[in-house]
């Protein structure tokens, strides 16, 4: 993998194109436009320095992030005021998921995950045989989910975290993302161009060929047939047959580019409207179901590492440095 480099995510190497995680970063402080003017941005009041790794709304009034230094911050009121809950920890915590407003789950460094069941006033921490970095989690309904990490770790659980079960990846390679359609049907990607799918709940994991070794951050699916995902170094791939093949379609370099950025989320908020983030800032913006992608511009130099669409005219993004912006496309 020539021309990789190594960046680290708080003690954690994760494969990637060379951008710091706790590089300078300008903050706004007041409502900008992007370079689009599709795309309305404007800065919200973290509290924190901390840099963000992942963020859920659920509803436009309550959301929730997570990042560095054990970090958990909660909003009540769309991110007018955020505010410190008290995590129990001080790991770099990597992945927040919430199945509903009461109950959610922090995943991060060391195996370490935690639940709520008071919408994230407390939390407690689930022990795990790994301590492998869980950098991934998410529930398809209260009672079933998955949590993905190093060493090719995979972890089920079916009756709402009481109890978790390892299952077979077929790999050592990290994994970064999941995305489940329902309880049978998901997609794993991860370092090395790693992509595995399932469609009996994890039973048996399948590699895809994406042939490719670029670290991939993350995925999405629309349906059983239609999924993208997005890695360093710019990289972007599609598929249209469930994942049996998957088409390159990394973004060019661009005028005035030197060095391809990292995209590190892709979200989808209908069957055509897609969005992606990365490094440096950098938002691409699709209307064609993937086909085409839009550059939007930069929302700022901090690197967006988390990013939520409750509604499709209202998403929220973050990443260094306590960075977290409201967006609302076509205002």
């Amino acid at each position: 993998m020539s021309g990789r480099r190594t960046a680290r995510y708080g003690g954690l190497r994760v494969m990637a194109h060379s951008f710091c995680i706790f590089c300078t970063v300008l903050v706004l402080s007041v409502p900008a436009w992007s370079d689009s003017s599709e795309l309305f941005v404007q800065a919200q009041r973290s509290t924190t320095e901390s840099t963000l790794m992942s963020i859920q709304f659920l509803g436009l009034q309550n959301g929730w992030a997570t990042g560095s230094g054990g970090v958990i911050l909660a909003t009540r009121d769309g991110g007018k005021t955020w505010r410190k809950t008290s995590s129990g920890t001080t790991a770099l915590l990597l992945s927040l998921f919430f199945p509903d407003r009461q109950r959610g789950w922090v995943a991060g460094s060391g195996g370490m995950l935690r639940r709520t069941t008071d919408g994230g006033e407390t939390w407690q921490r689930i022990p795990l045989e790994t301590q492998q970095p869980l950098y991934h989690v998410s529930f398809v309904s209260p009672t079933v989910g998955w949590v993905v990490g190093g060493g090719g770790v995979i972890l089920h659980t079916v009756d709402g975290g009481e109890g978790w079960v390892e299952q077979t990846s077929g790999t050592n390679a990290a994994l970064y993302a999941a995305h489940f359609l329902d309880e049978r049907r998901g997609t794993i990607v991860g370092a090395l161009g790693t992509a595995l799918s399932t469609d009996d709940g994890g039973v048996t994991w399948v590699p895809q060929e994406t042939q490719s070794a670029v670290t991939l951050f993350d995925v999405f699916f629309t349906d059983s047939l239609n999924g993208w995902t997005v890695g360093n170094a710019g990289a972007l791939f599609q598929t249209s047959d469930g994942g049996r093949r998957w088409i390159d379609r990394t973004l060019p370099c661009g005028r005035g580019c030197t060095n391809l950025t990292d995209l590190l989320k892709i979200r989808f908020t209908s069957p055509r409207s897609g969005w992606i983030v990365g490094g440096h800032g950098v938002v691409y913006r699709t209307t064609d179901a993937g086909f085409s992608w839009r550059e939007e511009g930069s929302i700022g130099k901090a690197s967006i590492f988390g990013l939520t669409f409750p509604e499709p005219n209202h998403g929220w993004a973050a990443g260094e440095q306590g960075t977290i912006l409201h967006l609302q496309p076509g205002r």
